[in-house]
C-alpha cells in the first residue's frame, strides 16, 4: 500500500502539469469491466459525460474519468483521453467504431497564473500517456497546479491548495482509494478534531471561512464564485451502478468533514465512483457500508494531503509558509 488511488489494482494516474500558467489536468485510467457513478452537490459545475453515469441509463462501462483546470475551457482535456484510449482500441463498440466513456469535471483556476492557457486536447492525451500505477504525485501538479482554498475574505487571502490522494485497506481484499482536487471558498479542516489546517490569511494567522460567512464578513457572489472541489473514489469490490451512484454521493461527506463549508453556490463540488469489480461481489449491506465509511476516510485524508503537499505558488503561499 503506497497510501494514494493506485493502491487499487489497474487503476493508473497521470498528470499534465504547466508551472508558468499554473494549470494542469489528471486522468485517472480504469482497467477493463470498471463502472461508475457521480454526485454533483456545488452550485457551479462544470462537468461532461455525466448523465451516462446514472443508474437507470444504458452503458454501464467507464474507461477513464478526466479532472482539469482551465474552468470550462478544460473540459477539452477529455478529448485528448478519447483519442488516447481508442488509439487502444478501448472503449464502447457502437457499430464499427469504439467510443471511449471519459466523465469529466473541472474546476476554475484562471485568476492564478496566466489564464489563457488551458488544459487542451492535447494535455489531456499527455496525462493519458504517462499514466501510471506508482504513487500519485500530490500537491500542485496536474489538476492541483492552480487551485487554492479559504476564499471567504477574496482570492487575495486564499492559501494554495492543490491534489491529494489516500487509500484504504478494508481486510478481506476490499479497498478503497480517493483522489481529490482542493479548490475550495471554504477553510481546511482535520477532519478527526475539527482544527483549522487552511483558511483565509491575516499576515501568518488564518481564520475559519464558515465562521466569516455566518458573521458576514465575507466577500460577495460574483466575488468567490470561481472555485471546485473535485475528485475520485475507487474500490475493488464489483458494485452495481445503484451502488457505486451510493458511493460517489457518500464521498461527499468525505468533503463536508474536511472542507467546511463545503458545496456552496460558487462551489461546482463533484464526485465520481469507480467499481473496478478485481475483488468480485460484496455482501450485502454490511460489506456497502464499510465501503461508504471507508470512502468518507479516505477523501477527508486525500483533502488533507492536498493541503500539505501543496506549495507556495503564484503569490499564494501554501500553509507551511503561512504558519
Amino acid at each position: 500500500m503506497n497510501n494514494s488511488i493506485t493502491d487499487i489494482p489497474g487503476i493508473a494516474v497521470g498528470h499534465w502539469t504547466n508551472l508558468e500558467s499554473i494549470t494542469g489536468c489528471t486522468a485517472i485510467l480504469c482497467p477493463t469491466g470498471s463502472l461508475g457513478g457521480v454526485s454533483v452537490r456545488g452550485a457551479s459545475p462544470g462537468t461532461r459525460e455525466t448523465d451516462v453515469l446514472h443508474p437507470s441509463n444504458r452503458v454501464d462501462e467507464i474507461h477513464a474519468i478526466m479532472l482539469s483546470g482551465g474552468s470550462a475551457f478544460g473540459l477539452a482535456a477529455a478529448d485528448g483521453a478519447m483519442r488516447y484510449l481508442e488509439g487502444k482500441g478501448i472503449g464502447v463498440k457502437v457499430g464499427g467504431s469504439i467510443v471511449p466513456i471519459v466523465p469529466s469535471a473541472i474546476l476554475f483556476d484562471l485568476g492564478i497564473g496566466e489564464g489563457g492557457v488551458r488544459p487542451d486536447s492535447e494535455s489531456g492525451y499527455y496525462a493519458c500517456e504517462f499514466a501510471s500505477s506508482d504513487p500519485v504525485e500530490q500537491g500542485c501538479v496536474g489538476a492541483g497546479t492552480g487551485a487554492t482554498v479559504g476564499k471567504t475574505q477574496g482570492p487575495q487571502r486564499s492559501v494554495k491548495g492543490g491534489l491529494g490522494s489516500a487509500s484504504i485497506d478494508l481486510g478481506e481484499g476490499l479497498l478503497v482509494g480517493a483522489l481529490v482536487v482542493v479548490n475550495a471558498i471554504g477553510s481546511v479542516h482535520d477532519p478527526e478534531n475539527g482544527s483549522l489546517i487552511a483558511g483565509p490569511r491575516d499576515n501568518k494567522s488564518m481564520s475559519s471561512s464558515i465562521n466569516d460567512l455566518i458573521s458576514g464578513n465575507s466577500f460577495k457572489l460574483p466575488d468567490i464564485n470561481g472555485n471546485t472541489t473535485i475528485g475520485v473514489v475507487v474500490t475493488n469490490a464489483k458494485l452495481t451502478k445503484a451502488q457505486a451512484a451510493r458511493m460517489a454521493a457518500s464521498s461527499h461527506d468525505g468533503l463536508a468533514l474536511a472542507i467546511r463549508p463545503s458545496h456552496l453556490i460558487g462551489d461546482g463540488d463533484t464526485m465520481f465512483s469507480i467499481s473496478t469489480g478485481e475483488q468480485g461481489g460484496i455482501d450485502g449491506y454490511g460489506d456497502m457500508n464499510r465501503i461508504i465509511a471507508g470512502t468518507i476516510k479516505t477523501v477527508s485524508l486525500a483533502i488533507l494531503n492536498a493541503i500539505n503537499f501543496a506549495e507556495t505558488m503564484g503569490g499564494v503561499p501554501s500553509v507551511k509558509d503561512v504558519s
